[in-house]
């Protein structure tokens, strides 16, 4: 996947140069993810998880549409769990507008919301055509590092050799580190592995995207993510982490030769290779925006108030190196409302 040059127009369609898509998009998409944020909050714990990812997806579909640009999802979800979905192809946006690739995932955590439980998000990401790894919704071997071990850690390492690189680059211990791994079956030796090597373990229910954001911050106690998640949760990573200088390197993980042919079928030559992080999301100029939908480690959830609601969003672009959380008041009855709090 080559990379435009950012003087260049984002396609033969556009009259948008690639340098406005971050400008353009930022907090167009915003809105987009807050919308999504509402209408699943007000499923929380209502134990559908297929009917929290349907009140995204519209939500969020509707929003989309109404935006100035020419996009096309590239990654979606709802595949893999037979739920409701934008779909891989789906063209989005009103007429004209920057040409971009979109990674959406409307519900991160369906069975958070299900449950009511932390860390759900809505969450979207784009970039210019080409920018983001067109991936099959399969699963992905990932190793998600801070910005001091990027570049460092190797995917054919074994786990003690990568969390001694992780320890020195953050010098520190290996016993200081604490290791996010989804909690599965499949990850029963990863976390033997990690356990022996002294280091910490959080397991997490879901919500892998959220756990990679949190490697690249310091402060939040996270210092690494290891294990088998979503492919199309990868690519939404990694599209994070290059507006924070973290690391990533991922390998699809098959669950049968179908899923191996799909992935060839995708135009990637070699199903087995590793990709790094700038493979993965390969543009020059990068959208990141999720918004929490439950209480998480780095964002509050929606909060509902008589005539009114609560968000809480946060905004990354790579180019422009732009992190913002957006603290948004949505004010639906003004009288009902009064005074508002800040």
């Amino acid at each position: 996947m080559a990379n435009k040059g950012a003087t260049e127009v984002a396609d033969a369609s556009s009259s948008f140069p690639l340098t406005s898509i971050e400008a353009h998009l930022a907090l167009e998409f915003v809105r987009v993810t807050e919308e999504g944020a509402i209408a699943a909050a007000r499923t929380m714990g209502q134990g559908s998880s297929d009917g929290s990812d349907d009140a995204a997806v519209k939500a969020m579909r509707a929003a989309l549409q109404e935006i100035v640009m020419d996009g096309t999802v590239v990654i979606g979800e709802g595949e893999r769990d037979e739920a409701p979905m934008l779909y891989i192809g789906e063209q989005l946006g009103s007429n004209g507008g920057p040409a971009v690739d979109i990674a959406v995932d409307p519900l991160e955590g369906t069975n958070l919301v299900a449950r009511g439980l932390n860390n759900a998000i809505a969450v979207i990401a784009a970039s210019e055509r080409g920018g983001l790894l067109h991936a099959p919704d399969i699963y992905m071997e990932k190793l998600i590092v801070g910005p001091p071990a990027a570049g460092k850690v190797n995917l054919d390492f074994p786990v003690l050799a990568n969390l001694q690189i992780i320890a020195e680059a953050l010098q520190r211990r290996v016993q200081d580190l604490t290791v996010v791994i989804l909690d599965r079956d499949r990850h029963k030796e990863l976390i033997e592995e990690v356990r022996g090597a002294g280091a910490r373990i959080r397991l997490i229910a879901d919500g892998d995207v959220t756990a990679a954001v949190a490697c690249a911050i310091s402060g939040t106690g996270v210092h690494a993510v290891m294990g088998i998640g979503g492919a199309p949760e990868g690519v939404l990573a990694a599209a994070a982490l290059r507006c924070l200088g973290g690391g990533m390197v991922g390998r699809f993980w098959y669950r049968n030769d179908e899923e191996r042919e799909r992935v060839r079928s995708m135009g990637i030559a070699d199903p087995d290779r590793v990709f790094n992080i700038e493979e993965l999301a390969s543009g020059e100029q990068i959208v990141f925006v999720a918004t929490a939908v439950t209480d998480g480690d780095m964002l509050r959830g929606v909060r509902f108030f008589g005539g009114g609601v609560r968000t809480h969003t946060l905004v990354m672009t790579g180019q422009r190196l732009l992190v913002r959380f957006v603290d948004s008041t949505h004010i639906f009855d003004s009288q009902q409302v009064g005074r508002i709090r800040i």
